[in-house]
Parts: structure tokens; sequence; C-alpha cells
């Protein structure tokens, strides 16, 4: 069995969100692009706003979902020949389950705009997110693979990709799913993330690691534990349930049989 990672040697990515005073302009370029993102439309009579009608087993933003059929303009910004090719291939592997096409080098129309470069880190628009270029502007990234490189491991190549392609279609950290369940130990949650190779502020900890979303934000049933979209986190890090307290989470590197279920009933 593979070695468990420390939390100093996790990369984890983040979720690049709009800011506070955009998520009304974020919602009203999501629902122009899908009408069934609109709260106000047939979704309200299920749970609540942004609560879909499907079962699911992935956690999602309706709000932020493409309309199925569409064909999202992919751009590489920078990155070698070798980068571009793995990544486009990786990316695949989520258009077998959902109806939704790539057109790569799409140039200035591109809805995901990638770099390799931007930063060090990892990191995705949320779905329709990448329309708000008053926040993801035209000539910068909505994407990044800041430790992807020529030769880089395959499996770190597919868990990262597939990752983030997945924030890409509008799906979520499933840590953050609200029934997920996990109980942190927050001070060494706190710890580990605020030194290498994270670096990360406390906000950023709160936003990507402790903090649920609320049931009503999204599309969210049952945690899946082999979801794509879950990171390996250490025992240490977590005080329950006893299962995961016991043992940490799974080091996941491919699509789960529930994420692939999950996307096809998003994008049917």
């Amino acid at each position: 069995m593979a070695k468990h990672k420390t939390a100093a040697e996790m990369h984890l990515c983040v979720e690049r969100v709009v800011p506070f005073e955009l998520k009304r302009l974020a919602a009203r370029r999501s629902i122009e692009h899908n009408a069934h993102n609109d709260p106000a439309g047939r979704m309200a009579t299920v749970r609540g706003m942004g609560v879909s009608a499907h079962p699911l087993k992935m956690a999602l933003e309706t709000s932020k979902r493409w309309k199925p059929g569409t064909t999202l303009g992919v751009q590489f910004m920078d990155g070698s020949s070798t980068q571009r090719a793995k990544a486009r291939k990786l990316a695949e592997e989520w258009l077998a389950y959902a109806d939704i096409k790539f057109k790569w080098n799409a140039g200035k129309k591109a809805q995901i705009r990638v770099s390799f470069s931007a930063d060090d880190g990892s990191w995705s628009a949320v779905g329709t997110d990448c329309l708000v270029t008053e926040y993801f502007k035209k000539n910068e990234p909505t994407m990044n693979f800041g430790w992807l490189r020529d030769d880089t491991d395959d499996v770190e190549w597919r868990r990262v990709v597939v990752h983030e392609f997945g924030h890409a279609l509008a799906c979520i950290h499933e840590h953050q799913n609200p029934k997920g369940g996990i109980l942190w130990n927050e001070p060494a949650v706190l710890a580990a993330f605020s030194g290498p190779p994270n670096n990360w502020s406390v906000e950023d900890i709160r936003y990507n690691i402790l903090e649920k979303y609320s049931i009503d934000q999204l599309n969210a049933t049952t945690f899946d534990p082999k979801s794509i979209m879950l990171y390996s986190f250490p025992k240490e890090l977590i005080k329950g349930p006893k299962s995961f307290a016991k043992t940490g989470t799974a080091e996941n590197t491919k699509m789960s049989a529930r994420d692939k279920t999950y996307i096809r009933k998003m994008y049917p």
C-alpha cells in the first residue's frame, strides 16, 4: 500500500472564486448561459436555491453548470509541447461521460485559458465563473498547473489535470461536501498548510479546507471517498469519523465510478 503523504508534502489546489462584489454578475452570466442555473426556475421547486432534482453522488454548484452540449474553447497560454499534449489527453477523460466538448487552440474566444507558469500553485475557475472577465481577464489564465513539468510522474499528471478540469466543469472539492462528515483537527490543519509547499493564509485554509458549502448551494448527497475531487489528507489532520481518523483519506488519482455516473447525469 502506498505511503500516505505528510501535510508538508501535499500539493493542494485552490478554487479561484470571484470576489464578493462580482457574485451577482457571476450569477447573471451563468443564467444567461444556462437557464437551468436560475434558482427562480424549475429548480426552485426542489429543496432550495441551487439544489438539483437529481440525487447525485458528488458535490457541484448548480449555479455554475455549463449547458449540456456546450463546446468549451481551451487556450494554452504557455507550456511545452509535452505539457500541452499531456494536459489535453487527460482533460478529455471527462468527455467520455459528459455531453461537453473541448475546442483546443481556441485562441482569444477560449473560455478556459491554461497556464503552467502563472504561479507555483494549481487552481481553476469553477464552471461558468470564467465568464466573469472583469475578474478572469481575457488575457489571463482561468486555470494553472504550477508544478507539472515534462518529467512529472504520470500518476501526478492525471491526479492534477483531471481534478482541475473537474473544477472547470463546476465540481467543487469533495471534502467540502456538506454531507462529507469530516471533522478536522483545526490547529493541525492551520499549522500544516500555513507552511510549505502551500504557504496559505488562514483565510485560504478556512475557505479551501475547513469550511463546507451550504447544502442549499449544491447538488450534494452521499460523500464519495473515492472521488477525484477529494484530496489525500493524513490522519493527523482528521478527528472524525473514526475510519478517516485511523487511516486518513485515500490517494485518489483517477475518476471514481460515482464521478462518472454523476457527471453523466449533470451533462446528459
